[in-house]
């Protein structure tokens, strides 16, 4: 249960950032979607640093709990999708990350619009 609370808080954390960097953004009028892409680059790249910890022994337990799934979490679901798809193709997966990324952007796209017309 304690797991819980503490995705809870690092993805409540992580989704004051995301909200703070759009809210920032906003001001300057762009046409392309800058939060988000920065807000996924940046969770990609926080991530990758704690994947790197948590390998080499340096992070665990709670801490990583609140800041993999919890922060990066609630930052950016995009960064966990990377992260998966990486692992697989290190692990020599490419066909497996291939259509793990493809099906992920059709499905996804699909879904958002049997969403809409849902309603």
């Amino acid at each position: 249960m304690q797991n819980y609370l503490f995705v809870f808080l690092g993805g409540g954390l992580g989704s004051i950032c995301r909200f703070g960097i759009g809210h920032w953004l906003t001001a300057y009028r762009l046409s392309f979607p800058w939060a988000t892409f920065l807000a996924n680059v940046l969770a990609c790249l926080v991530l990758g640093a704690l994947v790197s910890l948590s390998m080499k022994g340096r992070l665990g337990g709670p801490a990583s709990v609140f800041l993999m799934a919890g922060f990066c979490g609630g930052f950016s679901t995009f960064s966990t999708f990377t992260n998966e798809t990486f692992q697989m193709l290190l692990a020599g997966q490419w066909w497996k990350a291939t259509a793990y990324m493809v099906a992920s952007l059709l499905v996804c796209i699909g879904s958002l619009y049997v969403g809409m017309k849902a309603v």
